[in-house]
């Protein structure tokens, strides 16, 4: 079997747009399970940094997921995720959400700003390890989607030797951000998408400038009017690197892939229009030779988008459009025994 879109979104740029602008706004009507009624708790991560986070323990939960999302949001505004946590909860998984650093409340919280993957990999663990002692129980599976799979992906790299974190797996994921970029800055829509990820960054700095006073500079943040330039102006000298590239290259986990010895499921179509297609054939050779991860490319699906048509979702036996989530809900449910 092979996943397969309705036919108005055999385009990649379609499913993303619609995914993004219709589904995700739309998904309480997607779905036949409830939303948790969940717990607001502030972990701690890497060097202390305040995360906060959503917590949902379903009565007997066999084990945790800990997930967050891509490169601006929150947790109010982000249906994607907010489906998982349905999902998951309803399976009997118990679900911890987070805002990840600088990101909605969490950045209320702390003016530190993202970086990536290069700590908030130990935060996800962070987060696994305070979990139990809330009650979340293991084994812990690191998800998410678009830059929040690059997180997930780092989060497996620092997890390796922790028997309690089971592994990750992760939709679209970020893998080569300077490649990206350029890919998407060569098109009129790919530049249009980037300056509206620019201005949503730009909101957040502001968010940053007022609630933390001192901690960012207004001439930096007028002139981060690029994502490379906001990580130019804001990101890169806080983390003592030199340059963008350097940034890009030490936080892309295309490199670590081959390395990986945590169990991790890569969901990631073809027609992503964010990401250069180029980088397809290098993720297929890191993966090929690691028995650790699962890799599935599919033909469609888009940016996080992975809508699956009626006759695709009888196939698989899905209950709902969301085939992306439903295979990672399956793959952990292989470490779970299916017991639900």
């Amino acid at each position: 079997m092979t996943y397969s879109p309705p036919r108005f979104l055999r385009s990649g740029l379609g499913m993303t747009l619609w995914a993004a602008l219709v589904t995700s706004q739309r998904w309480r009507a997607t779905i036949a399970v409830p939303e948790p009624e969940y717990r607001s708790i502030v972990f701690r991560g890497q060097g202390g940094v305040p995360l906060y986070g959503w917590v949902g323990i379903p009565p007997g939960a066999r084990g945790t997921v800990i997930a967050t999302y891509g490169i601006t949001g929150s947790l109010e505004n982000q249906g994607y995720l907010r489906v998982l946590g349905a999902k998951a909860y309803a399976q009997g998984i118990a679900v911890v959400l987070f805002d990840w650093r600088a990101h909605g409340v969490t950045g209320l919280l702390s003016p530190t700003l993202t970086s990536d993957g290069l700590y908030e990999g130990a935060d996800f663990v962070h987060i696994a390890q305070q979990g139990q002692r809330y009650g979340c129980p293991p084994p812990f599976f690191f998800l998410g989607y678009s830059l929040g799979g690059q997180l997930a992906l780092w989060g497996a790299k620092e997890a390796q030797g922790i028997s309690e974190i089971a592994g990750a797996a992760v939709i679209s994921p970020n893998l080569d951000a300077a490649r990206s970029l350029r890919y998407l800055c060569s098109s009129f829509w790919g530049r249009a998408i980037e300056q509206r990820i620019t201005r949503e960054l730009q909101t957040l700095a502001w968010q940053l400038y007022h609630t933390h006073p001192g901690a960012l500079e207004k001439i930096a943040i007028e002139r981060a009017n690029s994502i490379w330039g906001y990580d130019q102006e804001l990101v890169v000298p806080r983390l003592g690197l030199s340059s963008v590239e350097e940034y890009y290259r030490r936080s892309s986990p295309l490199p670590f892939l081959p390395h990986l010895n945590k169990p991790t499921l890569i969901i990631y179509p073809q027609d992503d229009p964010l990401f250069d297609p180029t980088i397809v054939p290098d993720l297929i050779a890191a993966c090929r030779d690691n028995a650790q991860i699962k890799l599935l490319v599919t033909r469609y699906g888009g940016h996080v988008g992975l809508i699956s048509s009626p006759r695709c979702q009888r196939a698989y036996g899905d209950q709902d459009c969301w085939w992306g989530w439903n295979r990672i809900l399956d793959w952990c449910g292989t470490f779970l025994g299916n017991s639900f």
